[in-house]
């Protein structure tokens, strides 16, 4: 579905190391059990298991960006904060999240909540909570550039 919003997605490069390790193994342990296709059906183990995983652990999350990718966004703040508490009650989920979830994603899912909810508000002409979630994501997140030049951008246009 294409979006007039604006989307950002870092990868991790690093946790692509145990992507590919995790679907070597299912590769080999279908190869061991002479299932047809080893390649295809590891490969698509591992995928089903990446999108079940997220739509079940990161489901408010998902739904946020859904709603983002519509312009629904007050409707969208919700979600995201629902996500924010759910990732921090369980911040394991998303410190490890490249087996947890298994995610490439550089940003974690608490980052992402609130730079996102912080872009909803900025969307929805509430430009003094969107600069407080920017700082929130700055003061838990000092290197996050996309939270730096939001704030920056939003301050530009004070002067």
């Amino acid at each position: 579905m294409a979006s007039n919003v604006p989307t950002i997605r870092q990868i991790s490069w690093l946790s692509i190391i145990p992507q590919l390790v995790i679907i070597g193994i299912l590769i080999y342990t279908y190869h061991l059990a002479d299932l047809g296709d080893p390649l295809i059906l590891g490969a698509l183990t591992w995928a089903v298991f990446a999108i079940g995983l997220r739509n079940l652990i990161a489901k408010k999350h998902r739904q946020g960006i859904k709603l983002v990718k519509q312009q629904k966004f007050t409707e969208a703040i919700p979600f995201f904060e629902k996500s924010f508490e759910y990732f921090t009650k369980n911040k394991w989920v998303d410190k490890y999240r490249f087996l947890t979830l298994l995610s490439i994603s550089k940003m974690g899912y608490r980052e992402s909540a609130l730079c996102n909810i912080a872009f909803c508000y900025s969307q929805t002409g509430d430009g003094l909570k969107a600069k407080e979630y920017y700082k929130q994501t700055l003061k838990e997140y000092p290197e996050n550039g996309l939270a730096l030049a939001s704030l920056k951008m939003l301050d530009s246009a004070d002067k």
